[in-house]
């Protein structure tokens, strides 16, 4: 993961949330033959396939109806229901995250990316996007129609006060660059921290052993389904408890506790004790063995889904465009986390 990405808290939830969906669910090494692989072997293996890609990408949303939103998150308080524009927001935003690199992904180090973006898109295109190419990171966003689709204005180039003048291009959707030493140095400023962000970060072996953990727990508690499909593609769903297997997890990744980055506190027992009780499902898509769709009805977790589907679909393909574009004006990194930019000024803080 880049430097840049590491820095975006909205970029790490979104990955977060893509990496437990598919870690949880998917790491599984049952018996049987290559011939006649179980449900659970075809959809481990579909998942190891994409780490031995050298581009990939996968697009984050909700398949549901605004109404379907509104409804799910019921009645609530007089003047504290759901606003309509805010269900349209949610269930119209694509989120999509490309990766390209010289070597397969998995067996990738930082050095070895070509490029990575992740790009927030409505019904009407683009809303923010965000590169790192390179040594510098690209930033750029309408900030017209993020306001469209929040239902309330956001500030335009024109509300700037005049120390603030720096952040103009960004308000005005035009693509902007930011050299990555001097967000590594702001980092380490703002951290206090002489390794900067590197701190944070989960070793290889440590991973391994997450890694073990989570696919023991996986094994006991998820049951795979070849459910068939058609025009070659195949459908398998896995089931489970979802406080089980949460549970699960965070018994095994207990011990583990020292090794994960400073502030990496696990819930306890007690905080367990409101999470959902019900099964939740998940559904894989695979083409010719390789995994194209993971859809989850989130509904299924609700207190009282009253009826409604809120299906979350991630879907995976190539690596778009992450070339470095054209003509971007320099931005100090100071500047760059501050208003203007959804992806570290928290404007997206409930992705």
């Amino acid at each position: 993961m880049s430097r840049a990405t590491r820095k975006s808290p909205a970029i790490r939830r979104t990955l977060t949330a893509v990496g437990c969906t598919t870690a949880l669910l998917s790491g599984v090494a049952a018996c049987g033959t290559v011939e006649n692989l179980t449900a659970g072997q075809k959809v481990d293996q579909a998942v190891e396939g994409l780490g031995k890609k050298k581009s990939l990408a996968f697009e984050l949303g909700l398949d549901a109806k605004p109404s379907a939103l509104v409804k799910l998150a019921g009645e609530g308080e007089p003047g504290e229901e759901m606003p309509p524009e805010l269900a349209e927001l949610f269930t119209g935003v694509r989120v999509k995250v490309s990766v390209e690199s010289r070597k397969p992904l998995a067996d990738s180090g930082e050095k070895d990316l070509v490029g990575t973006g992740v790009s927030i898109s409505g019904p009407d295109g683009v809303l923010a996007e965000y590169r790192v190419v390179g040594d510098h990171t690209y930033y750029r966003a309408d900030m017209k129609a993020f306001g469209e689709a929040m239902g309330f204005p956001l500030p335009t180039a024109d509300d700037l006060p005049e120390s603030e003048k720096d952040l103009k291009p960004v308000l005005e959707g035009k693509w902007v660059e930011v050299d990555n030493r001097e967000l590594d140095r702001a980092a380490k400023d703002a951290s206090g921290k002489g390794k900067g962000a590197e701190a944070d970060e989960v070793d290889s072996k440590t991973q391994q052993k997450i890694l073990k953990a989570v696919r023991s727990v996986v094994a006991r508690e998820v049951t795979f389904s070849d459910k068939g499909g058609s025009d070659g593609v195949e459908r398998i769903v896995a089931k489970a408890s979802f406080r089980d297997l949460l549970t699960g997890v965070l018994d095994k990744l207990r011990p583990l506790a020292d090794e994960l980055p400073a502030g990496a506190e696990l819930p306890t027992d007690e905080d367990l004790k409101d999470a959902p009780d019900g099964k939740v499902a998940v559904n894989f898509s695979l083409k010719n063995g390789d995994l194209t769709r993971v859809s989850v009805d989130l509904a299924a977790l609700a207190d009282d889904p009253k009826g409604a589907e809120l299906p979350l679909v991630i879907t995976f393909g190539k690596a778009g465009d992450i070339s470095a574009p054209s003509g971007a004006t320099k931005m100090p990194a100071g500047e760059f986390g501050g208003p203007g930019n959804p992806f570290t000024s928290g404007l997206l803080g409930g992705f």
